[in-house]
């Protein structure tokens, strides 16, 4: 795991109320070390934007305790107004403001110079478009330019919503080599999402969250080994059928879904040596667990192998 073992974040039995009473934050806890890559990986209204604006200092939580670089965020400390960068999940901008301008604006209060500006664009692959309006940016290059102005003033921590939402695959890998580049600085990263794939590749430890509550904490790997799932081997009907499939030493189950047969196990290269003898391995799929089926498990949402795995 990245990270110096010095606590950047606290929280501690953290609450916080929404208008009528529900709980947004009901008493979650974790600690992220200083220059670790921490997730709050959950669905949507999971509470992990609620949770990202009690660390900045925008909202106060109705109880528990926060700590970032040893400060309380509420009410805000200008101790952390340059030592923090917070990127919201719906980026604003001044309107009609090239690039440069943008940065240099958000900044001006943290002491962003032109040179600072330039830098952070360039992080983020946007050197070429200084002069560029935002109006005129594709929204890949507008999830850029928000990073870039929470990355101008050089801050130790990064706080982002969502930072790849509805970005296509190749811009989403983009933002990942910038955030790895962001955290191999020695930067401490939080990050909340709602992609388990985004959260396994790029973080050090993760705390999946629902209707407010820590489910579980862990790297991703530990999450994936608790789980205890099988790995799936998936090969077109028609090939072996579920019954024989079923019969073969080291398979849990066995399932016909569409047009596929699914085969769940515990011991793949067993099954798939047997399978051999049986059909061609060409078009056999292997999925092993993931932190998707940790997600989905603890959220309560439907285990992948009821699902046909053609879809979506």
């Amino acid at each position: 795991m990245t990270g110096t073992g010095n606590p950047a974040v606290v929280v501690s039995d953290v609450r916080q109320d929404r208008v009528g009473g529900r709980s947004a934050l009901d008493g979650v806890s974790f600690t992220v070390a200083e220059g670790e890559f921490f997730g709050l990986l959950g669905p949507a209204g999971s509470g992990k934007t609620a949770l990202l604006e009690v660390l900045d200092g925008l909202r106060r939580p109705d109880s528990g305790r926060v700590e970032l670089l040893g400060v309380e965020p509420w009410p805000r400390d200008e101790r952390l107004a340059h030592r923090v960068g917070m990127r919201p999940q719906v980026p604003s901008f001044f309107d009609g403001m090239a690039a440069l301008d943008q940065v240099m604006t958000f900044g001006a209060l943290r002491g962003v110079g032109v040179t600072e500006a330039v830098r952070a664009l360039d992080l983020v692959g946007l050197a070429g478009k200084l002069d560029v309006p935002e109006y005129r940016m594709t929204a890949t290059q507008r999830q850029l330019l928000s990073l870039a102005c929470c990355l101008a003033h050089d801050p130790d921590v990064l706080l982002l919503d969502e930072p790849t939402a509805g970005l296509d695959p190749t811009a989403r890998r983009h933002v990942w080599d910038v955030l790895r580049t962001v955290q191999a600085s020695g930067k401490t990263v939080v990050c909340a999402t709602g992609h388990p794939d985004e959260a396994e590749i790029l973080c050090d430890r993760v705390a999946v969250l629902d209707h407010g509550r820590v489910l579980a904490a862990d790297t991703p790997a530990a999450l994936v080994r608790r789980l205890g799932a099988p790995t799936l081997v998936i090969l077109p009907a028609g090939e072996i059928s579920a019954r024989d499939a079923q019969a073969i030493t080291g398979v849990d189950r066995a399932r016909e879904i569409g047009s596929s047969l699914v085969i769940a196990t515990r011991r793949p290269g067993q099954v798939l040596s047997a399978l051999s003898a049986h059909c061609p391995t060409d078009g056999f799929q292997v999925r092993t667990p993931a932190l998707e089926d940790v997600f989905l498990g603890l959220t309560g949402r439907e285990y992948p192998v009821a699902a046909d795995p053609q879809a979506g």
